[in-house]
């Protein structure tokens, strides 16, 4: 079972950054691909990123191309989400998630992760 914790959420104007982390541990997870979603108020969880195993894949929801970045450090059990050039309507709870087993294709829906952190609030302010 692996327990994931994120922080690095917090309050910020728009134009800011921000880098989210995801500390990982009860077992190493660096065979499993790794993803970030949100949830803004009253809407549906989202994809935003995901890194393969290695961090040599990834991919990104169309709205944050080119301003976040995902990345990780298997020694260190940690995924990162480097966010730049905030947005209001970046706004929104930020959940780490774990897919593990093998996969070719590194999946965008909720269905396919598996384990989940708690979430770490993003405010993005005018």
């Amino acid at each position: 079972q692996v327990q994931l914790v994120e922080s690095g959420g917090g309050l910020v104007q728009a134009g800011g950054s921000l880098r989210l982390s995801c500390v990982a541990s009860g077992r190493a997870f660096s065979s499993d691909i790794m993803g970030w979603f949100r949830q803004a108020p009253g809407k549906e969880r989202e994809f935003v990123a995901a890194i393969n195993w290695s961090g040599g894949k990834t991919t990104y929801v169309d709205s944050v191309k080119g301003r976040f970045t995902i990345s990780r450090d298997n020694a260190k059990n940690t995924a990162y989400l480097q966010m730049n050039s905030l947005k209001i309507e970046d706004t929104a709870v930020y959940y780490c998630a774990g897919s593990s087993g093998f996969r070719v294709v590194i999946p965008t829906t909720s269905a396919a992760y598996d384990y989940w952190g708690l979430g770490t609030q993003v405010t993005v302010s005018s």
